[in-house]
């Protein structure tokens, strides 16, 4: 499989080609064009409860499964919000843990999970008690609201962020949810709330957008009933 970022920014699209039997898995409604050599299914993956999980974490039950059936082709590919898409090789080595809405495509050997978050993230994360999980070997693309932004946090080091700019981070990197100021109303009157104390190594891909603001702005102009 080779793939292509297109139009990288805000209005990103997803180029992939694949060879005959070759198969790409991405989000429900991704697809722009296809080859007509590939066909385009919806795909219930691990079953009813892996694809509940995969609700209660914020994503979509189905998955498109694309399949290169009668030989070689190629697929565009598009998030359903203006956002970037940026590509994870996987080696094994390492799982990710994704926002909601983060997951946008994958290789058909990656596995889409969820996992329970424990009581105190759950409630105050603003990610819910479930989180998408990536395990596997392959090539991962996530997506975002704005544009991404890679922060490499040293060993040893913090790094103190929104919630709500979360796209994705490695499992094995220990956060812990607090208040962005010293006290309830300082934290509430600063619009900032909540946020996520990283400690180092490792790299988190943040968004430059918040959707929750962007939807209150939307709604300071619409008509109230």
């Amino acid at each position: 499989m080779q793939h292509k970022i297109l139009y990288p920014g805000s209005f990103a699209t997803l180029h992939v080609e694949l060879a005959k039997g070759e198969s790409l898995k991405a989000e429900s409604g991704a697809m722009i064009a296809m080859s007509n050599t590939i066909d385009v299914e919806g795909k219930l993956e691990g079953g009813f409860m892996k694809g509940l999980g995969r609700m209660l974490a914020g994503e979509k039950f189905f998955f498109q499964s694309l399949v290169a059936k009668r030989g070689p082709g190629e697929v565009l590919l598009a998030h359903s919000i203006p956002g970037a898409i940026q590509a994870i090789e996987m080696d094994g080595s390492c799982n990710y843990i994704l926002q909601k809405d983060g997951f946008f495509a994958g290789t058909n050997e990656l596995e889409i999970d969820s996992t329970c978050q424990n009581l105190t993230k759950g409630l105050f994360s603003g990610e819910g008690f479930f989180v998408v999980k990536v395990k596997g070997v392959g090539t991962l693309f996530v997506s975002s609201y704005g544009a991404i932004h890679p922060l490499d946090i040293p060993a040893g080091q913090e790094m103190i962020i929104d919630n709500a700019h979360l796209v994705a981070w490695p499992e094995g990197m220990n956060y812990k949810i607090e208040k962005s100021s010293s006290g309830w109303l300082s934290s509430v009157s600063s619009g900032e709330g909540l946020v996520c104390r990283f400690q180092g190594p490792g790299r988190v891909l943040i968004q430059t957008r918040n959707p929750g603001g962007f939807g209150q702005w939307v709604s300071r102009f619409i008509p109230k009933a």
